[in-house]
Protein backbone atom coordinates (compact mmCIF):
# COMPACT_ATOMS: atom_id res chain seq x y z
CA UNK A 1 0.00 0.00 0.00
CA UNK A 2 1.11 3.42 -0.85
CA UNK A 3 1.83 5.51 2.01
CA UNK A 4 1.39 9.25 2.17
CA UNK A 5 2.66 12.10 4.22
CA UNK A 6 0.20 14.78 5.09
CA UNK A 7 2.63 17.55 6.19
CA UNK A 8 0.78 20.42 5.49
CA UNK A 9 2.21 23.63 6.71
CA UNK A 10 4.66 21.79 9.40
CA UNK A 11 7.76 23.64 7.80
CA UNK A 12 6.24 26.86 9.11
CA UNK A 13 7.74 25.58 12.57
CA UNK A 14 10.71 23.62 11.65
CA UNK A 15 13.81 25.60 11.35
CA UNK A 16 17.12 23.66 9.88
CA UNK A 17 15.16 20.21 10.96
CA UNK A 18 15.51 20.37 14.29
CA UNK A 19 12.30 21.86 15.71
CA UNK A 20 10.42 19.14 17.42
CA UNK A 21 6.52 18.92 16.49
CA UNK A 22 3.73 16.62 17.08
CA UNK A 23 2.71 14.04 14.48
CA UNK A 24 0.51 10.93 14.08
CA UNK A 25 2.22 8.20 13.10
CA UNK A 26 -0.76 5.45 11.06
CA UNK A 27 0.48 1.61 11.02
CA UNK A 28 -0.72 -0.51 7.76
CA UNK A 29 -0.88 -3.86 9.93
CA UNK A 30 -1.29 -4.93 13.66
CA UNK A 31 0.68 -8.37 12.57
CA UNK A 32 2.43 -10.77 15.28
CA UNK A 33 0.31 -8.97 17.95
CA UNK A 34 0.98 -10.48 21.73
CA UNK A 35 -2.81 -10.00 21.86
CA UNK A 36 -5.63 -12.00 20.50
CA UNK A 37 -9.20 -11.57 19.85
CA UNK A 38 -10.17 -14.73 21.82
CA UNK A 39 -8.90 -13.54 24.93
CA UNK A 40 -10.32 -9.66 25.20
CA UNK A 41 -9.60 -9.89 29.14
CA UNK A 42 -6.04 -9.00 27.80
CA UNK A 43 -6.93 -5.50 26.50
CA UNK A 44 -10.10 -5.10 27.60
CA UNK A 45 -12.18 -4.86 31.32
CA UNK A 46 -14.55 -7.45 32.23
CA UNK A 47 -17.45 -4.23 31.84
CA UNK A 48 -16.44 -3.21 28.33
CA UNK A 49 -16.53 -7.38 27.17
CA UNK A 50 -19.84 -7.78 29.09
CA UNK A 51 -20.94 -5.19 27.15
CA UNK A 52 -19.92 -6.22 23.83
CA UNK A 53 -21.63 -9.50 24.45
CA UNK A 54 -24.93 -8.35 25.51
CA UNK A 55 -25.15 -5.83 22.67
CA UNK A 56 -23.75 -8.52 20.43
CA UNK A 57 -20.71 -5.94 19.22
CA UNK A 58 -17.90 -7.82 18.07
CA UNK A 59 -14.43 -7.95 18.89
CA UNK A 60 -12.22 -7.46 15.93
CA UNK A 61 -9.06 -6.54 14.98
CA UNK A 62 -9.71 -2.92 15.43
CA UNK A 63 -9.80 -3.69 19.32
CA UNK A 64 -6.33 -4.82 19.74
CA UNK A 65 -3.55 -2.85 20.61
CA UNK A 66 -0.86 -1.03 18.26
CA UNK A 67 2.14 -3.70 17.42
CA UNK A 68 4.90 -2.95 20.77
CA UNK A 69 7.28 -3.79 18.50
CA UNK A 70 6.19 -1.03 15.91
CA UNK A 71 6.51 1.23 18.26
CA UNK A 72 9.93 0.45 19.74
CA UNK A 73 11.04 0.75 16.58
CA UNK A 74 9.26 4.24 15.98
CA UNK A 75 11.24 4.99 19.18
CA UNK A 76 14.04 3.92 18.11
CA UNK A 77 14.86 6.44 15.43
CA UNK A 78 14.93 9.43 18.09
CA UNK A 79 11.35 10.40 18.39
CA UNK A 80 9.33 10.54 21.61
CA UNK A 81 6.16 7.92 21.71
CA UNK A 82 3.08 9.21 23.29
CA UNK A 83 -0.40 8.19 23.34
CA UNK A 84 -1.71 5.33 21.22
CA UNK A 85 -5.13 4.76 19.10
CA UNK A 86 -6.08 1.17 18.44
CA UNK A 87 -8.91 2.37 16.41
CA UNK A 88 -7.32 3.96 14.11
CA UNK A 89 -3.95 1.54 14.23
CA UNK A 90 -1.37 4.63 15.44
CA UNK A 91 0.56 6.43 17.62
CA UNK A 92 1.43 10.22 18.82
CA UNK A 93 5.20 11.62 18.79
CA UNK A 94 7.54 14.27 18.88
CA UNK A 95 10.00 14.43 16.57
CA UNK A 96 12.04 16.85 14.12
CA UNK A 97 12.53 16.69 10.62
CA UNK A 98 14.95 14.34 9.79
CA UNK A 99 14.10 11.93 12.65
CA UNK A 100 10.33 12.55 10.64
CA UNK A 101 12.06 11.23 7.30
CA UNK A 102 13.20 8.11 9.19
CA UNK A 103 9.60 7.18 11.08
CA UNK A 104 8.25 7.37 6.88
CA UNK A 105 11.29 5.26 5.74
CA UNK A 106 9.57 2.27 8.11
CA UNK A 107 8.32 -0.61 6.18
CA UNK A 108 4.93 -0.56 8.30
CA UNK A 109 4.22 3.14 8.55
CA UNK A 110 1.11 3.79 6.43
CA UNK A 111 1.21 7.84 6.32
CA UNK A 112 2.37 10.62 9.15
CA UNK A 113 0.21 13.61 9.93
CA UNK A 114 1.68 16.91 11.39
CA UNK A 115 -1.24 17.69 14.44
CA UNK A 116 0.88 20.29 16.16
CA UNK A 117 4.23 22.64 16.18
CA UNK A 118 6.29 22.71 19.27
CA UNK A 119 6.41 19.80 21.97
CA UNK A 120 3.95 21.03 24.63
CA UNK A 121 0.67 18.91 23.90
CA UNK A 122 -2.44 22.01 23.69
CA UNK A 123 -5.49 22.24 22.89
CA UNK A 124 -8.77 24.69 22.94
CA UNK A 125 -12.54 25.12 24.01
CA UNK A 126 -14.18 28.51 23.16
CA UNK A 127 -16.69 28.81 25.84
CA UNK A 128 -19.03 30.92 27.01
CA UNK A 129 -16.75 32.32 30.88
CA UNK A 130 -18.80 35.06 32.11
CA UNK A 131 -20.11 34.03 35.39
CA UNK A 132 -21.90 35.86 38.06
CA UNK A 133 -22.40 35.04 41.92
CA UNK A 134 -25.80 32.78 42.35
CA UNK A 135 -28.37 33.09 45.38
CA UNK A 136 -27.91 30.69 48.37
CA UNK A 137 -31.25 28.67 48.31
CA UNK A 138 -31.53 25.35 46.77
CA UNK A 139 -29.87 26.84 43.51
CA UNK A 140 -30.37 24.07 41.02
CA UNK A 141 -34.11 23.58 41.59
CA UNK A 142 -35.25 24.86 38.64
CA UNK A 143 -32.48 23.18 36.12
CA UNK A 144 -33.38 19.58 38.04
CA UNK A 145 -36.84 20.56 37.42
CA UNK A 146 -36.39 21.62 33.84
CA UNK A 147 -35.73 17.72 33.24
CA UNK A 148 -37.65 15.91 35.55
CA UNK A 149 -34.30 15.34 37.35
CA UNK A 150 -35.96 16.20 40.51
CA UNK A 151 -38.48 13.02 40.25
CA UNK A 152 -35.60 10.88 38.90
CA UNK A 153 -33.70 11.37 41.96
CA UNK A 154 -36.77 11.14 44.35
CA UNK A 155 -36.93 7.72 42.61
CA UNK A 156 -33.46 6.75 44.16
CA UNK A 157 -31.70 7.11 40.61
CA UNK A 158 -28.89 9.13 41.64
CA UNK A 159 -26.50 7.89 39.23
CA UNK A 160 -25.24 5.19 41.27
CA UNK A 161 -22.99 2.22 39.53
CA UNK A 162 -23.34 4.13 36.07
CA UNK A 163 -19.92 5.36 35.05
CA UNK A 164 -18.98 8.74 32.64
CA UNK A 165 -16.49 9.87 31.31
CA UNK A 166 -16.03 13.68 30.69
CA UNK A 167 -13.48 15.59 28.21
CA UNK A 168 -12.66 18.36 28.98
CA UNK A 169 -9.51 21.22 29.96
CA UNK A 170 -8.92 21.04 33.42
CA UNK A 171 -10.78 20.79 36.87
CA UNK A 172 -9.16 23.13 39.32
CA UNK A 173 -10.29 22.64 42.87
CA UNK A 174 -11.64 19.65 42.64
CA UNK A 175 -9.65 17.99 44.16
CA UNK A 176 -9.31 20.24 47.07
CA UNK A 177 -13.08 22.04 48.03
CA UNK A 178 -15.78 20.97 49.92
CA UNK A 179 -18.64 20.25 47.25
CA UNK A 180 -16.62 17.41 45.24
CA UNK A 181 -15.17 16.08 48.54
CA UNK A 182 -17.65 12.70 47.79
CA UNK A 183 -16.28 11.81 45.00
CA UNK A 184 -12.48 11.52 46.78
CA UNK A 185 -14.09 10.00 50.43
CA UNK A 186 -16.13 7.25 48.51
CA UNK A 187 -13.55 6.85 45.81
CA UNK A 188 -16.07 7.81 43.17
CA UNK A 189 -12.91 9.53 40.73
CA UNK A 190 -12.23 6.11 39.55
CA UNK A 191 -9.43 7.46 36.78
CA UNK A 192 -7.95 10.24 35.26
CA UNK A 193 -5.67 11.21 33.10
CA UNK A 194 -3.92 14.64 31.31
CA UNK A 195 -3.68 13.95 27.35
CA UNK A 196 -2.46 17.43 27.02
CA UNK A 197 0.83 17.54 28.96
CA UNK A 198 0.78 12.83 29.67
CA UNK A 199 0.56 13.05 33.09
CA UNK A 200 -1.98 12.51 35.48
CA UNK A 201 -2.53 16.05 36.98
CA UNK A 202 -5.42 17.57 35.99
CA UNK A 203 -6.05 20.02 38.80
CA UNK A 204 -3.47 22.61 37.78
CA UNK A 205 -4.60 24.06 34.10
CA UNK A 206 -8.51 25.20 33.72
CA UNK A 207 -11.77 25.49 35.66
CA UNK A 208 -13.98 24.78 32.61
CA UNK A 209 -14.01 20.89 33.94
CA UNK A 210 -14.42 22.12 37.62
CA UNK A 211 -17.72 23.18 36.77
CA UNK A 212 -19.35 21.02 34.04
CA UNK A 213 -18.57 18.23 36.51
CA UNK A 214 -20.40 20.56 39.76
CA UNK A 215 -23.10 20.17 37.52
CA UNK A 216 -23.83 16.45 37.43
CA UNK A 217 -21.34 15.45 40.98
CA UNK A 218 -21.08 18.68 43.37
CA UNK A 219 -23.06 19.16 46.54
CA UNK A 220 -23.37 21.46 48.99
CA UNK A 221 -27.14 20.59 51.61
CA UNK A 222 -30.16 22.72 50.61
CA UNK A 223 -28.10 24.79 48.32
CA UNK A 224 -26.74 23.14 45.14
CA UNK A 225 -27.07 19.40 43.84
CA UNK A 226 -25.38 18.05 40.86
CA UNK A 227 -27.82 15.78 38.57
CA UNK A 228 -26.28 12.39 39.19
CA UNK A 229 -24.20 12.88 42.41
CA UNK A 230 -23.61 9.22 43.28
CA UNK A 231 -22.47 8.14 39.82
CA UNK A 232 -18.60 7.06 39.31
CA UNK A 233 -16.61 9.58 37.06
CA UNK A 234 -13.71 8.95 34.71
CA UNK A 235 -11.71 12.80 34.31
CA UNK A 236 -9.79 12.73 30.81
CA UNK A 237 -8.37 16.31 29.43
CA UNK A 238 -7.82 16.51 25.90
CA UNK A 239 -7.65 19.98 24.87
CA UNK A 240 -6.02 23.14 26.48
CA UNK A 241 -7.96 26.14 26.49
CA UNK A 242 -4.73 28.18 25.02
CA UNK A 243 -3.86 27.02 21.70
CA UNK A 244 -6.19 25.44 19.10
CA UNK A 245 -4.47 22.31 17.16
CA UNK A 246 -5.57 19.18 15.42
CA UNK A 247 -3.96 17.20 18.60
CA UNK A 248 -7.31 17.91 20.38
CA UNK A 249 -9.37 16.26 18.44
CA UNK A 250 -6.86 12.57 18.47
CA UNK A 251 -6.63 13.33 22.61
CA UNK A 252 -10.48 13.02 22.08
CA UNK A 253 -9.91 9.95 20.33
CA UNK A 254 -7.12 8.36 22.83
CA UNK A 255 -9.62 9.10 25.63
CA UNK A 256 -13.15 7.93 24.01
CA UNK A 257 -10.48 4.24 23.52
CA UNK A 258 -9.68 4.67 27.11
CA UNK A 259 -13.11 4.90 28.46
CA UNK A 260 -14.10 2.21 25.60
CA UNK A 261 -11.43 0.01 27.52
CA UNK A 262 -12.81 0.34 30.98
CA UNK A 263 -16.33 0.26 30.04
CA UNK A 264 -17.88 3.82 30.37
CA UNK A 265 -21.24 3.85 29.91
CA UNK A 266 -21.83 7.91 29.14
CA UNK A 267 -19.14 10.59 27.73
CA UNK A 268 -19.55 14.02 28.15
CA UNK A 269 -18.20 16.23 26.01
CA UNK A 270 -18.58 20.06 26.08
CA UNK A 271 -15.78 20.70 23.90
CA UNK A 272 -16.53 21.88 20.37
CA UNK A 273 -14.31 21.80 17.24
CA UNK A 274 -14.12 24.10 13.29
CA UNK A 275 -11.32 26.78 12.90
CA UNK A 276 -7.63 26.12 14.48
CA UNK A 277 -4.70 28.21 14.67
CA UNK A 278 -3.14 26.45 12.11
CA UNK A 279 -5.93 26.92 9.01
CA UNK A 280 -4.82 24.26 7.22
CA UNK A 281 -6.63 22.51 9.79
CA UNK A 282 -10.00 24.35 9.58
CA UNK A 283 -13.41 22.71 8.48
CA UNK A 284 -15.31 24.00 6.66
CA UNK A 285 -19.49 24.22 7.15
CA UNK A 286 -19.79 21.38 4.17
CA UNK A 287 -17.33 19.24 6.24
CA UNK A 288 -20.09 18.90 9.21
CA UNK A 289 -21.17 15.24 7.57
CA UNK A 290 -20.61 13.69 10.87
CA UNK A 291 -18.01 11.68 8.98
CA UNK A 292 -15.31 14.09 8.30
CA UNK A 293 -14.01 15.54 11.23
CA UNK A 294 -11.24 13.73 13.24
CA UNK A 295 -13.30 13.97 16.35
CA UNK A 296 -16.40 13.06 14.85
CA UNK A 297 -15.13 9.76 13.33
CA UNK A 298 -13.81 9.37 16.97
CA UNK A 299 -17.15 9.90 18.61
CA UNK A 300 -19.32 7.75 15.92
CA UNK A 301 -16.82 5.01 16.69
CA UNK A 302 -17.04 5.40 20.70
CA UNK A 303 -21.03 4.80 19.98
CA UNK A 304 -20.61 1.62 17.91
CA UNK A 305 -18.69 0.56 20.88
CA UNK A 306 -21.98 0.88 22.88
CA UNK A 307 -21.28 4.63 24.72
CA UNK A 308 -23.75 6.63 24.64
CA UNK A 309 -21.92 10.32 23.61
CA UNK A 310 -23.55 13.72 25.17
CA UNK A 311 -21.65 16.96 23.73
CA UNK A 312 -22.44 20.38 23.51
CA UNK A 313 -23.98 21.79 20.49
CA UNK A 314 -21.31 24.52 20.63
CA UNK A 315 -21.88 28.65 21.67
CA UNK A 316 -21.55 30.03 17.95
CA UNK A 317 -25.32 30.71 17.67
CA UNK A 318 -24.79 34.61 17.89
CA UNK A 319 -21.68 34.91 15.55
CA UNK A 320 -20.21 34.50 12.04
CA UNK A 321 -20.21 30.41 11.77
CA UNK A 322 -23.78 30.30 13.87
CA UNK A 323 -23.90 26.53 13.10
CA UNK A 324 -22.75 23.50 15.64
CA UNK A 325 -19.21 22.35 15.54
CA UNK A 326 -18.02 18.78 15.59
CA UNK A 327 -18.64 16.45 17.13
CA UNK A 328 -22.04 17.59 17.33
CA UNK A 329 -22.91 16.74 13.73
CA UNK A 330 -22.49 13.29 14.22
CA UNK A 331 -25.96 11.31 14.19
CA UNK A 332 -26.29 9.32 16.97
CA UNK A 333 -24.39 11.79 19.70
CA UNK A 334 -26.94 13.48 21.77
CA UNK A 335 -26.23 17.19 20.96
CA UNK A 336 -27.39 19.51 23.48
CA UNK A 337 -28.63 23.20 22.95
CA UNK A 338 -28.82 26.03 25.48
CA UNK A 339 -32.35 27.41 26.52
CA UNK A 340 -33.15 29.81 29.15
CA UNK A 341 -35.69 29.86 31.50
CA UNK A 342 -38.48 30.41 29.59
CA UNK A 343 -37.81 27.92 27.08
CA UNK A 344 -36.36 30.08 24.60
CA UNK A 345 -33.27 29.25 22.44
CA UNK A 346 -30.75 30.64 23.90
CA UNK A 347 -29.00 33.55 21.09
CA UNK A 348 -25.44 31.54 21.59
CA UNK A 349 -26.64 28.42 20.97
CA UNK A 350 -25.61 27.01 18.27
CA UNK A 351 -28.23 25.65 15.54
CA UNK A 352 -28.44 23.14 12.37
CA UNK A 353 -28.94 21.28 10.26
CA UNK A 354 -25.58 19.07 9.65
CA UNK A 355 -24.06 19.36 6.52
CA UNK A 356 -26.42 15.98 5.40
CA UNK A 357 -29.69 17.82 6.44
CA UNK A 358 -30.24 16.16 9.67
CA UNK A 359 -31.95 17.89 12.71
CA UNK A 360 -29.61 19.58 15.46
CA UNK A 361 -29.57 19.78 18.07
CA UNK A 362 -31.30 16.81 19.53
CA UNK A 363 -32.54 18.00 22.61
CA UNK A 364 -31.91 21.41 24.61
CA UNK A 365 -31.81 22.16 28.36
CA UNK A 366 -30.87 24.95 30.37
CA UNK A 367 -27.53 27.25 29.71
CA UNK A 368 -28.55 30.62 30.48
CA UNK A 369 -27.87 31.07 33.95
CA UNK A 370 -26.71 28.20 34.88
CA UNK A 371 -25.52 27.00 38.57
CA UNK A 372 -22.43 25.75 38.53
CA UNK A 373 -19.91 25.20 41.53
CA UNK A 374 -16.72 27.54 41.09
CA UNK A 375 -13.06 26.44 41.66
CA UNK A 376 -13.01 28.29 45.10
CA UNK A 377 -16.20 26.14 45.71
CA UNK A 378 -18.17 29.09 45.09
CA UNK A 379 -22.13 28.59 44.11
CA UNK A 380 -21.97 31.23 40.30
CA UNK A 381 -24.31 30.67 37.60
CA UNK A 382 -22.73 30.36 34.04
CA UNK A 383 -23.82 30.33 30.14
CA UNK A 384 -22.77 28.46 27.52
CA UNK A 385 -23.77 25.08 25.94
CA UNK A 386 -20.91 23.28 27.80
CA UNK A 387 -23.50 23.90 31.19
CA UNK A 388 -26.29 22.15 29.19
CA UNK A 389 -24.92 19.17 28.09
CA UNK A 390 -23.86 17.46 31.50
CA UNK A 391 -27.44 17.91 32.07
CA UNK A 392 -28.69 15.81 29.28
CA UNK A 393 -25.87 13.53 30.58
CA UNK A 394 -27.31 13.04 33.97
CA UNK A 395 -30.65 12.33 32.29
CA UNK A 396 -28.80 9.87 30.50
CA UNK A 397 -27.08 8.25 33.36
CA UNK A 398 -30.43 8.35 35.25
CA UNK A 399 -31.74 6.56 32.71
CA UNK A 400 -29.15 3.66 32.56
CA UNK A 401 -29.14 2.86 36.19
CA UNK A 402 -33.12 2.41 35.88
CA UNK A 403 -33.56 0.61 33.01
CA UNK A 404 -29.25 -1.47 32.93
CA UNK A 405 -30.73 -3.78 29.82
CA UNK A 406 -31.61 -0.83 28.01
CA UNK A 407 -29.41 -0.60 24.52
CA UNK A 408 -27.26 2.95 24.32
CA UNK A 409 -29.70 3.30 21.37
CA UNK A 410 -33.10 3.00 23.29
CA UNK A 411 -31.55 5.90 25.86
CA UNK A 412 -31.00 7.86 22.86
CA UNK A 413 -34.42 7.41 21.36
CA UNK A 414 -35.96 7.92 24.35
CA UNK A 415 -34.40 11.14 25.67
CA UNK A 416 -35.64 12.57 22.04
CA UNK A 417 -39.10 11.02 22.14
CA UNK A 418 -39.34 12.14 25.60
CA UNK A 419 -38.70 15.85 24.00
CA UNK A 420 -41.79 18.70 24.47
CA UNK A 421 -41.28 19.06 20.29
CA UNK A 422 -41.47 15.69 19.45
CA UNK A 423 -43.28 16.28 17.29
CA UNK A 424 -42.50 19.30 15.40
CA UNK A 425 -38.71 19.00 15.76
CA UNK A 426 -36.69 22.07 14.17
CA UNK A 427 -32.77 23.06 13.74
CA UNK A 428 -33.17 25.51 17.01
CA UNK A 429 -34.28 23.71 19.56
CA UNK A 430 -33.86 20.42 18.23
CA UNK A 431 -36.52 17.58 19.82
CA UNK A 432 -37.26 20.22 22.98
CA UNK A 433 -36.55 19.92 26.69
CA UNK A 434 -37.00 16.30 27.32
CA UNK A 435 -38.49 14.34 30.52
CA UNK A 436 -37.16 11.82 32.75
CA UNK A 437 -41.27 10.91 33.05
CA UNK A 438 -41.58 10.51 29.27
CA UNK A 439 -38.31 8.61 28.87
CA UNK A 440 -38.95 6.21 31.38
CA UNK A 441 -42.42 5.61 30.01
CA UNK A 442 -41.18 5.27 26.50
CA UNK A 443 -37.90 2.63 28.18
CA UNK A 444 -40.73 0.83 29.67
CA UNK A 445 -43.77 0.47 27.33
CA UNK A 446 -42.49 1.67 24.23
CA UNK A 447 -41.77 -1.90 22.30
CA UNK A 448 -45.24 -3.07 22.39
CA UNK A 449 -46.96 -5.13 19.73
CA UNK A 450 -50.18 -4.08 19.68
CA UNK A 451 -51.53 -0.49 18.95
CA UNK A 452 -53.69 -0.59 22.22
CA UNK A 453 -53.17 -3.37 25.23
CA UNK A 454 -55.56 -3.26 28.11
CA UNK A 455 -55.00 -4.93 31.69
CA UNK A 456 -55.91 -6.76 33.48
CA UNK A 457 -59.05 -7.89 32.08
CA UNK A 458 -60.98 -9.45 33.72
CA UNK A 459 -60.78 -6.20 35.97
CA UNK A 460 -60.22 -7.12 39.86
CA UNK A 461 -59.73 -3.57 41.09
CA UNK A 462 -61.40 -0.23 40.43
CA UNK A 463 -58.47 0.62 37.99
CA UNK A 464 -58.05 -0.52 34.37
CA UNK A 465 -54.80 0.62 32.80
CA UNK A 466 -54.50 1.27 28.54
CA UNK A 467 -51.80 1.01 26.68
CA UNK A 468 -51.02 3.00 23.48
CA UNK A 469 -48.07 1.71 21.29
CA UNK A 470 -47.29 5.10 20.04
CA UNK A 471 -48.51 7.96 22.39
CA UNK A 472 -47.63 11.07 20.14
CA UNK A 473 -49.59 13.65 21.84
CA UNK A 474 -52.90 12.20 19.95
CA UNK A 475 -56.92 12.23 21.41
CA UNK A 476 -57.98 8.91 22.61
CA UNK A 477 -61.32 8.57 23.33
CA UNK A 478 -62.59 5.25 25.48
CA UNK A 479 -65.87 4.24 25.52
CA UNK A 480 -67.26 1.65 27.90
CA UNK A 481 -70.65 -0.17 26.77
CA UNK A 482 -72.91 -2.67 28.51
CA UNK A 483 -73.82 -5.38 27.14
CA UNK A 484 -76.90 -4.73 25.46
CA UNK A 485 -74.69 -1.92 23.73
CA UNK A 486 -75.38 1.21 26.22
CA UNK A 487 -73.00 4.02 26.66
CA UNK A 488 -72.16 3.85 31.17
CA UNK A 489 -68.59 5.08 30.65
CA UNK A 490 -66.18 7.45 28.46
CA UNK A 491 -63.31 9.16 29.16
CA UNK A 492 -61.01 11.39 26.87
CA UNK A 493 -57.94 12.65 27.02
CA UNK A 494 -54.04 13.54 25.01
CA UNK A 495 -51.52 10.18 25.24
CA UNK A 496 -47.92 10.98 25.21
CA UNK A 497 -44.71 9.61 26.87
CA UNK A 498 -45.93 11.71 29.69
CA UNK A 499 -49.52 9.93 29.91
CA UNK A 500 -48.84 6.91 28.93
CA UNK A 501 -50.21 4.60 30.47
CA UNK A 502 -53.87 5.85 30.42
CA UNK A 503 -55.74 4.85 34.26
CA UNK A 504 -59.42 4.54 33.55
CA UNK A 505 -61.48 4.56 36.79
CA UNK A 506 -63.76 1.80 36.81
CA UNK A 507 -65.14 1.53 40.19
CA UNK A 508 -68.24 2.83 39.67
CA UNK A 509 -69.43 -0.58 37.31
CA UNK A 510 -71.45 -3.58 38.66
CA UNK A 511 -70.00 -6.82 38.14
CA UNK A 512 -70.22 -8.00 34.62
CA UNK A 513 -69.13 -8.04 30.82
CA UNK A 514 -68.63 -5.08 29.20
CA UNK A 515 -67.19 -3.70 25.36
CA UNK A 516 -64.17 -1.42 25.38
CA UNK A 517 -64.13 0.95 22.55
CA UNK A 518 -60.61 2.77 22.37
CA UNK A 519 -59.81 4.83 19.44
CA UNK A 520 -56.42 6.68 19.04
CA UNK A 521 -55.47 8.28 15.90
CA UNK A 522 -56.53 6.51 12.85
CA UNK A 523 -56.64 3.43 15.02
CA UNK A 524 -60.24 1.80 16.68
CA UNK A 525 -59.90 -1.28 18.55
CA UNK A 526 -62.98 -2.97 20.60
CA UNK A 527 -62.47 -5.35 23.14
CA UNK A 528 -64.81 -7.34 25.30
CA UNK A 529 -63.59 -7.23 29.13
CA UNK A 530 -64.52 -8.52 32.42
CA UNK A 531 -65.05 -6.67 35.82
CA UNK A 532 -65.22 -9.12 38.74
CA UNK A 533 -64.81 -8.99 42.82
Amino acid sequence: MKKSCLLVGYWLFSFAGFTQNRYMVFFTDKNNSSFAISNPSQFLSQKSINRRTRLAIAITDEDLPVNASYIQQVKSTGAKTFHKTKWWNGILVEANTATLNLISNLPFVKKVEFVAPGTKLLGGRKGMVIETDATTSQATDFQLMQLGLDKMQAENYLGTSVDIAQFDSGWKGVNTVAPFAALFLEARVKDRWNFVRNSSDIFADDNHGTQVLSIMAATIPNVFSGGVPNANFYLYETEDRFEEYRVEEYNWLFAAERADSIGIDVINSSLGYNQFDDPSMDYTKANLDGKTAVVSKAARKAIDKGIVVVTSAGNEGNKSWGIITAPADVDGVLTVGSVSTDGLRSSFSSVGPTADGRTKPEVVALGSATSLISDLGNLKTSNGTSYSSPLIACLAAGLIQAFPNAKPSDIYKAIIASGDKYLKPDNSLGYGIPSFTKAKSYLSYGYLENEVSIFPNPVINSEMTILIKEPIGQLVSITVYDYFGSKILSNKSISDWNENPIRLDVSSLPNGIYVLEIISGTQKVTKKISKVN
